[in-house]
């Protein structure tokens, strides 16, 4: 039952995330510019693979040319590769528009959760780290997302408990993306976010999974960026690192 309370509640912080970039409108729009343009790019490298899959598939398996239903196969070798690229983006897309906005979003996470006495250094040096970080998360994520994409074209598994972990898997290193700036701002390391956050798992899933269901959406990982950013931001606050020594209501300044 606390399990599932502390899932209800993670997802609650991505709905508070929400409620507070609509009280603070600019916020929005100011979190919106790198994600659009994260967007930009990542529909083109769809739009490239899409067009780009049925060749792909006949390249990746010679070994299929002299069967019968080679076509089929291909096809669905192709679906396959598309979908995969869908997820990988999906997973991805936080990381990326976090590393391409970093002024932006660090401004909006301190504009939610307002501390007295935080580590601060500039962007120009954070950014290598976070850089280093989200390919460290990325291979975690690889670890699992490959086996589970091969896992995928197992009968009944593979369209029944395969799209439930693949769920969980892209909202717990969603949390670590999103939750990675207000937790820095604590002094964390890479090492400590990732123990936290296992420490703190249902949250960070409830979190993360609801994000990730959302960014599945097209436009919507764009129009939900801010809120996910200030969300992440919130929830650290509020559940993850509750002793915080900033006031309980923080102004909010404009960007």
């Amino acid at each position: 039952m606390r399990s599932l309370r502390d899932f209800t509640s993670g997802v609650g912080f991505f709905a508070q995330g929400f409620g507070w970039v609509a009280r603070n409108g600019r916020w929005w729009a100011f979190g919106l510019i790198p994600a659009l343009i994260a967007f930009a790019v990542y529909v083109a490298a769809l739009i490239f693979l899409g067009t780009n899959a049925a060749e792909l598939a006949t390249f990746l398996t010679p070994f299929a040319d002299s069967w019968g239903w080679r076509e089929l196969f291909r096809t669905l070798v192709g679906i396959a590769l598309f979908l995969g690229g869908l997820t990988l983006a999906v997973i991805t897309f936080a990381a990326v528009t976090l590393v391409i906005g970093e002024p932006f979003y660090e401004r909006l996470s301190a504009a939610v959760d307002v501390l007295e006495h935080e580590v601060e250094q500039p962007w120009w040096r954070t950014l290598p780290r976070s850089i280093r970080d989200s390919l460290v998360t990325l291979c975690y994520v690889l670890m699992f997302t490959i086996p589970l994409f091969v896992l995928g074209f197992v009968p009944v598994v593979g369209q029944t408990v395969v799209p439930v972990l693949g769920a969980a898997v892209s909202g717990f290193f969603l949390t670590v993306e999103l939750t990675t700036l207000a937790l820095e701002r604590r002094g964390m390391a890479r090492k400590q976010r990732f123990a936290l956050l296992r420490a703190n798992k249902a949250s960070a899933l409830g979190f993360g999974v609801a994000v990730f269901l959302l960014f599945l959406v097209p436009l919507a990982a764009v129009i939900a960026m801010p809120a996910a950013v200030a969300g992440a931001a919130l929830l650290v606050r509020n559940r993850l690192s509750p002793t915080h020594p900033g006031p309980p209501n923080p102004p909010h300044p404009t960007p």
